[in-house]
Formats: structure tokens, sequence, C-alpha cells
């Protein structure tokens, strides 16, 4: 049966895989209510688990080294108590290998190397360029697929990375460049990212660690 995550635990979560988030956009990011959100975030910030900076009219939460440790501590328990750590690391095995094809796709997507330029930015100019990368990241779209069912059904939590990543793709392939690459819409780098911060972050690894 697919667990569902309690709410502080999710509400840290959200903070983690987002990195920085206003309260609103933590919310969302599991479809929580934003009052419940913000009570849970006001209390993990009296824990010193959270900080809020605000600069340049803009604001956001963000995890503390003690929140991080907390926020590791939980998931851990989480995981043992369905007994999924070897189901959830076989996984992450199988992802490592598109996590590699998905870093090369965005590379490629933002540079278009010369005679004279190995690091010449992509204007985009170039359709069998741009159509190569695109059919890449949809044989990712499809690999993922099967990976995010397994994942989901372990944790309701894991749900929806691969709905949005197709979501994604799909505006990508429609002329929207922005949906590629940008960390400023739900884009597949962005939902890559996510799901990347949310595997070590359930295992305990360290990104910088990896193979």
């Amino acid at each position: 049966m697919t667990r569902d995550s309690p709410l502080d635990l999710l509400v840290l979560h959200a903070v983690r895989i987002t990195g920085f988030a206003d309260t609103p956009a933590v919310a969302h990011r599991y479809g929580l209510d934003a009052a419940e959100t913000k009570e849970v975030l006001l209390d993990a910030e009296a824990r010193g688990w959270v900080g809020h900076t605000a600069f340049a009219g803009t604001g956001g939460w963000s995890l503390t080294e003690a929140g991080r440790a907390e926020n590791e501590r939980r998931l851990a328990a989480e995981l043992a108590g369905i007994g999924g750590a070897d189901e959830v690391r076989d996984l992450y095995r199988e992802f490592l290998p598109l996590n590699a094809l998905l870093q090369r796709a965005c590379t490629d997507w933002q540079l278009r190397p010369t005679a004279g330029d190995r690091l010449a930015v992509n204007d985009h100019s170039d359709p069998a360029w741009d159509a190569r990368i695109l059919h890449e990241l949809t044989g990712i779209d499809r690999a993922l697929m099967p990976l995010a069912d397994r994942l989901g059904s372990l944790l309701t939590r894991f749900r929806g990375y691969d709905t949005r990543f197709t979501a994604a793709l799909a505006r990508a392939r429609a002329g929207e460049g922005a949906w590629v690459d940008r960390t400023d819409v739900d884009s597949c780098h962005r939902v890559w990212f996510e799901l990347h911060e949310d595997l070590i972050a359930t295992l305990g690894l360290d990104r910088h660690a990896e193979p």
C-alpha cells in the first residue's frame, strides 16, 4: 500500500527540494493548505530548521543545516517504516544513467560548439540540432515513466514527476524553448533537478559524491 507522508514532513521536504521558495510555492508543491503550511513553517523556523530571507522585494524559505539533517532523519525513518530502502536504491541506480543523458541534453540545448569556440551559445538557429535534443528528451521521458510509477507506488510524495516532465517537454516541442532548461518555470530541467534532490535526500546521499 502506498504511504502518505505527514504534513510537517511534506512542508520541510518541499523546502528541501525547491531550494528556496515562498510560502505559497511551498504549499503548492504538494497541494497543501497555505495557512497550515505557514504554521508549519513558523514552527520549523522556531526549531531552527528553516530560515526566511527577503531581498529586492521577494522572499522565501530555505533549510538550515539542522533542518537538512532533520529532513533526512525523517525521510530515512519513513523509508524504513515501509521497508522501501532497497527498492529506492535500485531505482536510484536506474536513474543515474538517465541523469547523465539529461545533463548532456541540457548542455547541448545551451551550447552549440563551433570550430572556433567549443563554448559557443546555442542561438537555436539550427533546427536539426534542437530537434535531436528534443528527441533525446523524448527518450528520457519514456524511460522516466516506469521509474516514476514504481516510486509513486511506494510513497505518494514521489508522484507527479513523470507527468510534469511530459508537460514541460510538450511545451518545448511546441516551440517554447524555455521549458527545456529554465529554472523559473516548471521545465524539464527543474522537474529533473527536484527528482534528483528527492532521491538523494530520501537515501541520505551527497550529490557531489555521486559516480
